[in-house]
């Protein structure tokens, strides 16, 4: 689970300050940290399949977001999937 600690220090480190919570590459970066939580939690919980159902909507918005911000600011798009480990 995201704390709320995490959550600022995520948003600081890809948005510039604390209060830029909204750009395309904070929105990326916090959904890349739900998934890797919910990626772990399906490593206890295989049968758990109402949380994947979630996580699949949060990696279809994930590659949406990519998917704008690719269209947009293509060198922000590669440094963001660099900056993640992201295959893309």
């Amino acid at each position: 689970m995201l704390t709320k600690e995490k959550k600022l220090e995520i948003i600081k480190e890809f948005g510039g300050n604390e209060k830029n919570s909204g750009s395309t590459e904070v929105q990326v970066a916090l959904l890349t940290a739900r998934i890797e939580d919910l990626t772990e939690h399906f490593k206890t919980h295989k049968k758990d399949h109402a949380s994947r159902r979630g996580l699949l909507k949060l990696v279809g918005q994930r590659r949406k977001l990519l998917k704008y911000l690719k269209r947009v600011n293509l060198d922000g798009y590669r440094a963001l999937i660099e900056k993640l480990n992201l295959r893309k």
